[in-house]
C-alpha cells in the first residue's frame, strides 16, 4: 500500500520516522489521525520517540529486523526504550553519527557513510547482524538521505552511478531503481519511510513519482 501524507504540513517524513517491519518509530508530535495511517499502510506498532529530547528520529536511528543503532547524543532514557523494541542497539560514538542519515540497511546488508571508522563499521555490523561496506550513491556519503531500502528493493536518488547501484544491488540483496519524492527530490530517503508492506511519502509526490516508488520495492 502507499499513501500520501504530511505530518504537521511536513513532506519531509523519512526525517521525522523510521520503520521496520514491525515497529515506526515517529516523532511524538504527529497528530494521531497520522500515525493510525502510518500503522496501516505499514502494518506496524507505532512508538512515540524522541533522540536527544529531539524530534527527527528518522534522520538519527537507523534499523533493521535485527537491531537499531542511534546517535551518541540519545538520552538514557531513551535508550532504554530502544532496548525494549529491539533485541541488539548501538549508540554510535563517532563523528559522523546521524544514524539514518549515514546508514542504508535492509535484512540484508548495511551501505554506510565512506568516513565512518572501522571500529563503529565493525560494531553496526554485530547489531545488524549484516554485512556493512562504505560507499556512496549519487556520489553522496550521506546514503540514508539518497535511498529508501526494503527487505524488496532500494530506491535510490536519480543520479546513482552505475557501480553504486551494483554495490547496493550485491550488498543488499535486492533490485535497485531511481526516483523522485515531493515532486522532483531526489533525496529520497528524506521524503518517504517505507517498508516490505507498504510506503508512504510527501503530499506533493506526484502519481508517477508513486508509481515508480511501488515498483522500485515492488508493493504492488
Amino acid at each position: 500500500m502507499l499513501k500520501r501524507l504530511d505530518f504537521n504540513s511536513n513532506p519531509y517524513l523519512g526525517v521525522f520516522c523510521r520503520a521496520n517491519n514491525r515497529l515506526a518509530l515517529i516523532d511524538p508530535s504527529v497528530s494521531a489521525k497520522e500515525k493510525e495511517l502510518i500503522a496501516d499502510i505499514l502494518r506496524v506498532q507505532v512508538v512515540d520517540l524522541t533522540v536527544g529530547g529531539g524530534t527527527i528520529a528518522g534522520s538519527l536511528l537507523a534499523a533493521n529486523s535485527h537491531g537499531a543503532v542511534v546517535t551518541d547524543f540519545v538520552t538514557e532514557e531513551e535508550t532504554a526504550m530502544l532496548e525494549e523494541l529491539f533485541d541488539r542497539v548501538l549508540v554510535i560514538r563517532d563523528r559522523f553519527n546521524a544514524a539514518g542519515n549515514n546508514i542504508l540497511a535492509n535484512d540484508h546488508g548495511a551501505l554506510v557513510h565512506p568516513m565512518l571508522k572501522d571500529e563503529t563499521i565493525k560494531d553496526i555490523k554485530g547489531v545488524l547482524d549484516v554485512e556493512v561496506e562504505r560507499g556512496t550513491i549519487a556520489d553522496m556519503q550521506t546514503v540514508g538521505m539518497a535511498a529508501v531500502a526494503t527487505n524488496r528493493g532500494v530506491l535510490c536518488h536519480p543520479r546513482v552511478r552505475d557501480e553504486e547501484k551494483q554495490q547496493v544491488e550485491r550488498l543488499l540483496g535486492v533490485e535497485a531503481n531511481i526516483g523522485t519524492v515531493n515532486h522532483g527530490v531526489p533525496y529520497v530517503g528524506a521524503g518517504m519511510v517505507a517498508n516490505d508492506h507498504g510506503a508512504v511519502m510527501g503530499s506533493p509526490t506526484t502519481g508517477i513519482e508513486m508509481g515508480r516508488v511501488e515498483d522500485a520495492l515492488h508493493l504492488g
